[in-house]
């Protein structure tokens, strides 16, 4: 965290991945800092810092969460989950193969919030058109692919559950 550690901090309780887990942490601190400093899961990335890029994207409560723009004492009790704990059993799911065998990411730094996105999205539309799927997406920010591989991955996955 970016802020001086101190006689302030307070304990943060979260189910992280399936896991209860507490840590201290500065009630001042962002949610995405507590994730990668306080509980080391550094697979959302600090891009933005204000919600444009979609980086650090996590689900909290089941819900999209760009969690720059979140305290993480609003987590508290919270069930989150990191792209870390994206597929429960330890395999791929078949988004991130999708995504893998179609090239959808190059870098990753996009992945957690293009992935939470596709997988959202997947659950409220199995079969979204290209158009839904861009518009799913539209939230997250990749300097890598110019996008069609991404579009192409969820497409391929959207087709298989059919």
């Amino acid at each position: 965290m970016n802020v001086d550690r101190g006689a302030n901090e307070v304990e943060l309780t979260i189910e992280l991945n399936g896991r209860s887990r507490r840590a201290p942490i500065d009630p001042r601190a962002l949610l995405i800092e507590a994730l990668r400093d306080a509980f080391g899961a550094t697979g959302a990335k600090i891009g933005c810092l204000n919600g444009d890029c979609g980086a650090c994207t996590v689900m909290v409560d089941g819900q999209i969460v760009k969690s720059c723009l979140e305290l993480a004492i609003s987590a508290e009790g919270a069930a989150v989950r990191t792209i870390e704990g994206i597929s429960g059993n330890g395999g791929l799911t078949p988004i991130q193969q999708a995504f893998w065998d179609l090239q959808g990411f190059q870098c990753g730094f996009c992945l957690s919030g293009m992935l939470f996105s596709a997988e959202d999205l997947l659950a409220r539309n199995p079969n979204p058109t290209e158009a839904e799927i861009r518009e799913a997406i539209s939230g997250n920010l990749c300097r890598c692919t110019g996008y069609q591989h991404i579009v192409d991955a969820i497409a391929a996955v959207s087709r298989d559950d059919s």
